[in-house]
C-alpha cells in the first residue's frame, strides 16, 4: 500500500529530526564554543537530508496512489498532515535550505557572546544575512500558496493563521490593554510587598526545579533538564530536553522558567505514541504549544493553591523567611511591573512584548524596514506599548530574543495565542471539573488528566479552531483572556 510506503517514509525522517534535535540541544548546552563551526556544517548537511528525504520523486505517486486507498478518518489525517509537510519542503530548493541553516548556526552562536557584550555592531551583519535568507524562502514560499510573505512563513508555525486575523486580534488587544496595565499597577501600588531575600544557590534553584517538575508530572525516564543562555524545550516526545538560566539573586526567573518548559514538556510527553514518528501525532501549532506552557505558567503556578504547595518547598530548600509565606509569594508572583524583558515579563504586560515583535517581523520580512532599522523601531514600540526606553541597551532591546538569530519569523504570535488559548482551557477546565483551587489543592493530577483528554492525546489529528472549539466550546476568543486578566488583578482578594 502507497500509505504503508509513506508512513516508513516520513518514521525515516522523523528519526534524522530526532538527531537534529539532539545535536541542536548539545550545541545550546554542552559544546565547547570551538565547535561550533563543524556542528554548523553537520547541521546544515542533516538539514539538507530531510530536505532531500521530503523532495524524494517517488512521494508524488504515492500521494496520489494513497489518496484512492481506503482509509479510516485518522489515517486519512495522517495522510493530510504528511502532504502538508511534503508540500511546504518542495517549495524551497535545498542550496537555500543548506544556507539558511548555516546561517542560523552561526548568527545565534555569535549571539551568546555579542549579547551579553551589548555588541550590536558585531551582531548586524550575521543578522541581516538571516534576514535577507529568510526574506528568499517567504518569497518562494508566498509565490507557491497564494500568501503575503509574512504569512507563508505564520504558515509554518500556525496553520491558516493570517495577519489580517492577528491584526484584528491586537487591536482589541490594544483598546484595553494599555487601561488595564494603569489600573493594576494603581491597586497594586498600596499593596505591602516583600521580596525573597537571596542569594539563592544555583544547585538549590536546580534542586527545587526538579522538584517541582515532578510535582507537575515530568517522566524524567524520558527527558532532562539543563542549562543554556535561552531557556528552552527541545529534544523529541520520547526524549525531551528542558534548559533554564540561574541568577542567584532572582530565585524566580529560574523557577517559573522550567515551570513553562516543563508545560512544553508534558504536552510532548503526552502526544499520541502510536502516532509519533508521523506528523499527525506531532505538536498541533506553536500556538498550541504557547498554551500549554502558559498554562503551567500562568493559569497554574500562580494560583494561590498551587503558591500554597510552593511555599514549603521554597523554605526546605532555601530556609525561612518572611517573603515565603504563601499570601507574600502571591502578591510577588502576580505582581504587574512593565519591564525590558519578555521572558521575565508578568503576565499582563507580556502581551505587550509580543505585539511589538510582531509589528517588527511582519515588517522586516514584508521589506517595510531593514535591520538596520531595527533598534530605533523596537525603542519607539517599546516606549509606546510600556513606557520604557531601550536606546543604547541592545542586549535589553533588539538583542535579547534567540528566535530571529536562526530566522523563526513568524514564531512570535504564538505566545499570545497560547496565553488566550489556555485562559479559555482554564475556565472550559473549571466548568466541567469544578474550580481550579479544589483540583490544584488536592486532585493536581486531574489537571493533566484534563489536558490530556482534550488537547495531548490529540496531536496534529485536528485542526487548531476545531481542537479549540472542542475543548474549550469555543473558538478563538480573546474576551475570556480579558475576563482572566480582570478578575485575577482587579478583584479584590489578589485572585478571585
Amino acid at each position: 500500500m502507497s500509505y504503508t510506503a509513506l508512513s516508513q517514509h516520513f518514521e525515516q525522517l522523523h528519526h534524522l529530526q530526532h538527531l537534529g534535535a539532539i545535536c541542536g540541544w548539545d550545541q545550546a548546552t554542552m559544546m565547547p564554543a570551538g565547535g561550533n563551526e563543524a556542528r554548523a556544517e553537520a547541521l546544515s548537511t542533516l538539514a539538507v537530508l530531510c530536505h532531500q528525504q521530503l523532495q524524494d520523486p517517488r512521494l508524488s505517486d504515492w500521494f496520489d496512489a494513497a489518496g484512492q486507498e481506503s482509509l479510516d478518518r485518522e489515517h486519512s489525517v495522517s495522510l493530510a498532515e504528511m502532504r502538508r509537510q511534503w508540500r511546504d519542503a518542495t517549495l524551497l530548493p535545498a542550496d537555500l535550505v543548506r544556507a539558511m541553516s548555516l546561517a542560523g548556526s552561526r548568527c545565534e552562536h555569535a549571539w551568546r557572546s555579542l549579547r551579553p557584550a551589548n555588541d550590536w555592531a558585531g551582531y548586524l551583519p550575521l543578522f541581516e544575512e538571516v534576514l535577507n535568507l529568510s526574506r528568499q524562502a517567504a518569497s518562494a514560499r508566498a509565490e507557491a500558496l497564494g500568501l503575503s510573505r509574512y504569512d507563508s512563513l505564520l504558515e509554518q508555525y500556525e496553520p491558516g493563521m493570517r495577519s489580517a486575523r492577528l491584526d484584528t486580534l491586537f487591536d482589541d488587544l490594544k483598546s484595553w490593554l494599555p487601561g488595564l496595565i494603569t489600573r493594576v499597577q494603581d491597586k497594586q501600588r498600596d499593596e505591602p510587598l516583600l521580596l525573597p531575600q537571596g542569594p539563592f544557590a544555583t544547585e538549590q534553584q536546580r534542586a527545587l526545579g526538579l522538584e517541582v517538575m515532578a510535582l507537575l508530572g515530568f517522566d524524567f525516564e524520558h527527558g532532562r533538564l539543563d542549562v543554556s543562555a535561552h531557556p528552552f524545550c527541545g529534544g523529541v516526545s520520547e526524549d525531551v530536553r528542558l534548559t533554564t538560566r540561574y541568577n542567584e539573586q532572582d530565585v524566580a526567573q529560574a523557577l517559573m522558567g522550567i515551570i513553562h518548559e516543563t508545560g512544553h514538556a508534558r504536552y510532548e510527553q503526552g502526544l499520541p505514541g502510536r502516532w509519533r514518528r508521523l506528523p499527525a501525532g506531532q505538536a498541533r501549532s506553536m500556538g498550541v504549544h504557547e498554551s500549554q506552557s502558559l498554562f503551567f505558567e500562568m493559569q497554574l503556578a500562580r494560583h494561590p493553591a498551587f503558591i500554597a504547595r510552593l511555599a514549603p518547598l521554597l523554605e526546605r530548600h532555601f530556609g525561612a523567611q518572611p517573603a515565603f509565606s504563601p499570601d507574600n509569594l502571591a502578591r510577588f508572583y502576580t505582581r504587574v511591573t512593565p519591564g525590558l524583558i519578555r521572558v521575565d515579563a508578568d503576565e499582563v504586560t507580556y502581551p505587550a512584548h509580543i505585539m511589538l515583535r510582531y509589528e517588527i517581523e511582519r515588517d522586516l520580512i514584508e521589506g517595510k524596514m531593514e535591520a538596520r532599522d531595527l533598534p530605533e523601531r523596537w525603542d519607539q514600540l517599546m516606549q509606546r506599548y510600556l513606557g520604557l526606553s531601550t536606546k543604547g541597551n541592545y542586549k535589553d532591546g533588539c538583542l535579547q530574543d534567540i528566535h530571529w538569530t536562526d530566522g523563526s519569523f513568524g514564531y512570535f504570535p504564538s505566545y499570545t495565542l497560547g496565553a488566550i488559548y489556555a485562559a479559555q482551557q482554564a475556565a472550559a477546565m473549571q466548568q466541567q471539573q469544578g474550580p481550579l483551587e479544589q483540583l490544584i489543592g488536592t486532585q493536581l493530577p486531574t489537571v493533566f488528566e484534563w489536558l490530556q483528554q482534550h488537547i495531548w492525546q490529540h496531536g496534529s489529528l485536528l485542526e487548531t479552531d476545531h481542537l479549540i472549539r472542542q475543548a474549550c466550546g469555543q473558538p478563538l476568543d480573546a474576551a475570556v483572556f480579558r475576563q482572566h486578566l480582570q478578575q485575577r488583578y482587579l478583584a479584590d482578594a489578589v485572585y478571585a
